[in-house]
């Protein structure tokens, strides 16, 4: 066994678990608002039949679909601000925001012009008719608040790299306030509005993810935020910095279209299947989301501090991270694994119609057995989740991006044969998802056991580097294999 996976760390040690917890926890809890306003966008909407609830799912996950190459290679930006902070450059932190920005300028109308290739694929999927024209109506409204959720993205992880994300966490819980107020009078017509079901939750959504960029915003700009990082003097293209995270964003966007793609496509087969099967499997991955929350806050805490410390040159405390990583993420799937085993139908039914519903009925014991595979699911996913982290604030994006393209279309092609090749029931693809994902942790344990994400340099640390908000030298970019940038 690897040496590295023997290391204990302490929970007060640089990278130790109450490192890993200082930035993890304030994410879970950003990361958690955003589920619970998908989730009681969903809870509202089945209230007013199992079909409408079905239709935001699949509207809301392709609204996502088409923002997801630029949130991941906006994202990114995480792992190069940490590294920058690590190698002492403060005053190149907002410089790499500063680019983020121009990015989700930039692909905004991209979005918008590509509208029209989403609804096309609603109807090539062969949707129920029942939640068809209500899914294009959610996307078409939600597709418009795409730039809030770039600019949040952007903003997000200026914080998480310079690890406080309190101001994150603050956001998220604004929003979710907002969204889930709005969203209540809105859908169901409170206060003197009209009842506007699916809009209104649309609608809801884009006002409460503006009003979390308004308040990172805030921060961002704050007096002790500008003095401490020249924010102010941050705000010019620059192209040096722009080219490093391009190179090494872009594996991390078209990872993230690439399988987001994959993972909806997935759902949407198996909404094809019937208005049973699209409820079951709707619930489920409900539930599921919620679930995977905490284990986004480890991946951003184990990405912020591995980048971090491979900036200050630092490989055994990226690697203690990496196992304070591991160890959180079992604990807390360990709770999973209980509700998912042990309280499988009390979480379906939380989905009940306000009114009888036959299709609901029928759904509910397959929904039943999906969770409960999926207590096996969330474990693998705590481990998944910690090794991307760990690879991308490194640097390790390219094969990541490969890896995690490849294991999700199996993922698809398996799905697809069982159910349109062999005819076989939801249940058994479901067991075929799961055992793919089991073959996701394997591989990425083993890449990062082959260690070569300790060879990679985003940025080199160079002695005498000006300190707290001193204009600073752009690094060069050179475009090599492990040190594209490097000055």
């Amino acid at each position: 066994m690897d040496n590295a996976i023997r290391i204990h760390p302490g929970k007060n040690e640089p990278g130790g678990i109450r490192e890993m917890l200082a930035i993890a926890l304030p994410m879970v809890i950003s990361y958690a608002c955003d589920m619970v306003m998908t989730f009681t966008d969903r809870m509202f909407l089945s209230r007013l039949g199992p079909e409408i609830m079905n239709a935001a799912m699949g509207g809301g996950m392709t609204a996502m679909m088409m923002m997801t190459f630029f949130m991941g290679l906006i994202g990114y930006s995480t792992a190069l601000v940490a590294q920058y902070l690590g190698a002492g450059r403060k005053g190149t932190c907002p410089r790499v925001t500063t680019q983020a920005f121009l990015i989700a300028l930039a692909a905004y109308p991209v979005i918008l012009l590509l509208r029209p290739l989403a609804e096309r694929f609603f109807i090539v999927m062969e949707l129920p008719a029942q939640q068809i024209e209500a899914q294009r109506v959610y996307f078409n409204i939600l597709i418009y608040g795409t730039l809030a959720g770039l600019f949040r993205m952007a903003l997000s992880s200026y914080f998480s790299g310079i690890g406080r994300t309190r101001i994150v966490m603050f956001a998220g819980i604004g929003s979710m306030i907002i969204n889930v107020g709005v969203n209540y009078v809105l859908i169901f017509g409170k206060l003197g509005f009209p009842a506007m079901g699916i809009r209104g939750a649309a609608y809801g959504t884009i006002i409460g993810g503006i009003f979390g960029v308004l308040i990172l915003a805030v921060s961002y700009f704050s007096r002790e935020n500008r003095r401490e990082f020249a924010v102010m003097r941050a705000f010019r293209f620059s192209g040096k910095i722009m080219k490093k995270l391009l190179y090494y964003g872009y594996p991390a966007g078209l990872e993230f279209i690439l399988t987001f793609f994959a993972f909806n496509l997935m759902i949407l087969i198996f909404h094809s299947m019937g208005s049973v099967t699209a409820t079951a499997t709707t619930i489920m991955f409900n539930w599921d989301m919620v679930s995977y929350v905490p284990l986004i806050g480890i991946e951003v805490a184990v990405t912020s501090l591995v980048g971090r410390y491979m900036g200050s040159g630092d490989v055994h405390t990226a690697n203690r991270a990496i196992m304070s990583g591991l160890k959180t993420g079992a604990v807390y799937s360990s709770v999973v694994l209980v509700l998912f085993v042990f309280f499988p139908e009390h979480l379906a039914m939380v989905f009940r119609p306000a009114g009888s519903s036959t299709v609901f009925d029928e759904a509910v014991p397959t929904a039943v057995f999906m969770l409960r595979v999926a207590s096996i699911y969330v474990v693998i996913e705590a481990a998944i989740a910690t090794f991307i982290g760990a690879l991308r604030g490194a640097g390790d994006t390219r094969w990541s991006m490969m890896a995690s393209v490849v294991l999700h279309y199996l993922m698809v092609a398996g799905l697809v044969f069982v159910l349109k090749v062999l005819n076989m029931s939801a249940e058994a693809a479901w067991v075929v998802v799961v055992s793919v994902f089991f073959l996701f942790s394997v591989v990425f344990y083993l890449r990062y056991r082959g260690g070569k994400w300790k060879e990679i340099h985003m940025i080199e640390k160079k002695p005498g580097v000006a300190g707290l908000g001193t204009p600073e030298k752009e690094p060069a970019f050179s475009g090599t294999k492990h040190s594209p940038g490097v000055q």
